[in-house]
């Protein structure tokens, strides 16, 4: 993208719909040489002089786990504010498996929004090679897990996100998928029509006769053209995405091949430590036998009372934190766990808690994520510690939150979806912490290992 003359020459800007899907994203641009910072609220121009350097800006939110009520009011304000950034691309950034729901994360009701305050028909991109996501004629395709050679499902057939305990994939057709969340017209651009000569002029077209259009992104070819397509749009118009990382990683594959990337030589890989907390709020099997290779490996593997966790609440935050601080003297990693796979009788143990205290299973993340923050920070604090994991998608949004960090960058690459990142907070007790968000199909068996090795 070429300098357009906008504030601070902004190169993307994007809404993360949960934390870990947003360093994500976070990754994507800085790997590319695109230096970038990720705040937890949308920063005003005024707040983007503290960086003068950054050309990207993000902001990690939890829209993943709220309802179209929420939206309204959120990301509305959010949209403006980054609007009022003036970068050329505006990117809501969705999970790469696309999960979302009428009620809870309804990526539908996000498009309404953005393509109202941004007046033009909306690209949905959700492939990204990568990660082992594909979509083909509109349909998505993902591998159990993002690592080794996994075998690719068709997502409403996906292992764990057909059986997600929130939002259950059950189409993988994602206009029907999306036509379950909104009324708006909804268009699909081939990769047929995407590889064409006349690609520009018949996806503009497309754009101006849909509120939305989803685009195919498989291989090589498909995602640079994607790339191409949404730069081409930008230069024209402020343009506003919806989609996975995919969307950064098609325009950093186009722009570095047109000799505009990279801007600055990308972060190194990080030394090792000797210690580290690891806390997971995510119930996918690959997360599942992350923890069972921590407990094989020296790790002390601890399951969170989830149950004592929403009746007691700060009571039981304050034994699990004591518990954690002695644990972190005693082992070389330790990992918290609220549930072991998608079976673990602990969830509807902690539904059932829920609906005691007149709260619903929407609720889960906000009570669980919040709690394991406030956790995580005070065994930071106590420890000295300087690295930890956040595992979960939902529930890593509300604790990092929970711990009062104010923005992050990408210290150094770890796996692909999962960088380091470090950690900007006015509690020194955690400024400079590196953490890596991960979420449920992240990594390989081995990942908390790789994350004390930094490499």
């Amino acid at each position: 993208m070429t300098d357009t003359g906008t504030k601070q020459n902004l190169l993307l800007s994007f809404y993360g719909d949960d934390f870990t899907g947003s360093t994500d994203a976070l990754e994507s641009v800085t790997m590319a040489g695109i230096p970038a910072m990720l705040f937890l609220s949308p920063p005003s121009p005024e707040d983007l002089k503290a960086y003068p350097h950054i050309r990207a800006v993000g902001v990690a939110g939890t829209s993943r786990s709220q309802t179209p009520e929420w939206m309204d009011e959120h990301l509305s304000a959010s949209f403006k504010a980054l609007k009022a950034l003036d970068a050329p691309i505006c990117h809501y950034k969705t999970c790469s498996t696309f999960d979302s729901a009428p009620r809870i994360g309804n990526i539908g009701r996000a498009i309404e929004i953005g393509h109202d305050i941004f007046g033009t028909g909306v690209p949905v991109v959700v492939g990204v090679t990568r990660l082992k996501r594909y979509v083909v004629f509109s349909n998505l395709y993902a591998a159990a897990s993002v690592a080794g050679d996994s075998e690719a499902f068709r997502i409403d057939r996906h292992p764990t996100m057909s059986r997600h305990p929130s939002t259950p994939m059950t189409e993988a057709d994602l206009r029907l998928h999306l036509a379950q969340q909104t009324t708006r017209p909804i268009g699909a651009f081939d990769f047929r029509r995407m590889l064409s000569d006349d690609a520009s002029s018949a996806f503009a077209e497309l754009c101006a006769e849909n509120d939305a259009v989803i685009l195919d992104t498989f291989d090589d070819a498909t995602t640079t053209r994607t790339g191409q397509l949404l730069h081409e749009r930008s230069q024209i118009a402020p343009t506003f995405v919806v989609g996975s990382s995919g969307v950064e990683y098609a325009l950093a594959d186009y722009l570095t091949k047109q000799g505009v990337l990279p801007l600055v030589p990308p972060p190194s890989h990080r030394p090792a430590v000797d210690r580290m907390i690891a806390i997971c709020g995510s119930c996918s099997p690959t997360t599942s036998r992350q923890i069972e290779w921590a407990e094989a490996n020296g790790f002390a593997v601890v399951a969170v009372d989830t149950v004592a966790l929403v009746e007691k609440g700060e009571e039981e935050e304050q034994r699990i934190a004591s518990n954690l601080v002695r644990l972190a003297s005693e082992h070389k990693g330790v990992v918290l766990h609220t549930a072991k796979g998608p079976d673990d009788p602990q969830i509807a143990a902690t539904r059932q808690a829920l609906e005691r205290r007149g709260l619903t299973s929407a609720d889960s993340s906000p009570v669980m994520g919040g709690g394991m923050g406030r956790v995580l920070k005070h065994a930071l604090k106590e420890t000295g510690l300087s690295r930890a994991i956040l595992a979960g998608g939902d529930s890593s949004s509300h604790a990092v939150s929970a711990m009062g960090v104010k923005n992050m960058d990408v210290a150094g690459p770890l796996v692909p979806g999962a960088p380091l990142c470090r950690v900007h907070s006015a509690d020194t007790a955690i400024d400079g912490v590196e953490i890596s968000l991960k979420g449920g199909q992240v990594g390989e068996d081995n990942f908390f290992g790789r994350v004390m090795s930094g490499k």
